[in-house]
């Protein structure tokens, strides 16, 4: 009960796997939140519980309000408060403009940020009740810049990086911060779908001269969620190796 407790969205994907593992090294307790794959939701239990931390699961849809709630109270019921909330549940539904159907818009907005500002809304009076917390957003390089074919996609993001701003100034008087982390291009399994020529263009424009990874994007999670980033609130953290 005396170690930090961190409820991660999305955990059973990679960036979330990765977020939950390095989270369980620093010995925290981890809920490990997933939709709807409960073998790589127990994949990510067990590693955190290898790496020195103490993680348990739980399946909802962070779209719901209730099932937010949901998500929350049993957070705080079995390991007996929140001190780190990542956001990182998120869905794509790619397409233009002309050919996006409304219901590919909906749901995008309705998960992404919809979804965070629900679980934001959930644990706010659980951390302003104990005067700290960590709220970390996982946003996009494409909610700074856009990209075509991802209208409802770039704007959720955008979305989150206003809602992370905001959300900076209503909440620092309680000592909470409220920051995002932007990726750029992190090679997970969505990823390596792409066409090779469309990896091999987004590499060009990438200084460093590689893809992300994972680990990349959990690091900067470690970092925020520790006493070092006490005084970082309202910032969008870009995670793209140069790309912008």
């Amino acid at each position: 009960m005396d170690k930090k407790t961190a409820l991660i969205t999305g955990a059973s994907g990679d960036i979330g796997a990765a977020i939950a593992k390095r989270y369980g090294e620093e010995g925290y307790n981890v809920m490990v939140h997933y939709h709807s794959n409960e073998d790589k939701a127990k994949n990510v239990v067990d590693a955190v519980n290898q790496a020195g931390g103490k993680a348990e699961k739980i399946k909802g849809n962070i779209a719901s309000f209730d099932e937010a709630k949901y998500i929350v109270d049993t957070t705080i019921g079995t390991f007996g408060r929140i001190d780190i909330l990542v956001n990182n549940s998120g869905v794509t539904k790619d397409t233009l403009m002309l050919r996006m159907k409304e219901d590919d818009f909906d749901k995008i907005i309705n998960v992404n940020l919809k979804g965070s500002w629900n679980m934001i809304k959930h644990v706010t009076r659980s951390m302003f009740k104990q005067k700290s917390g960590r709220i970390i957003n996982i946003s996009s390089v494409v909610g700074l810049i856009g990209n075509p074919g991802q209208a409802n996609y770039v704007a959720s993001k955008a979305g989150i990086n206003g809602l992370t701003k905001s959300l900076a100034k209503e909440y620092g008087a309680k000592n909470i911060t409220v920051n995002a982390i932007a990726p750029g291009f992190i090679e997970t399994k969505m990823t390596e779908q792409l066409d090779e020529s469309i990896k091999d263009a987004y590499q060009q424009q990438i200084p460093l001269g590689r893809f992300g990874s994972p680990k990349d994007v959990a690091s900067a999670a470690t970092f925020l969620a520790s006493d070092d980033a006490a005084y970082i609130s309202g910032q969008i953290i870009s995670v793209n190796g140069g790309m912008i």
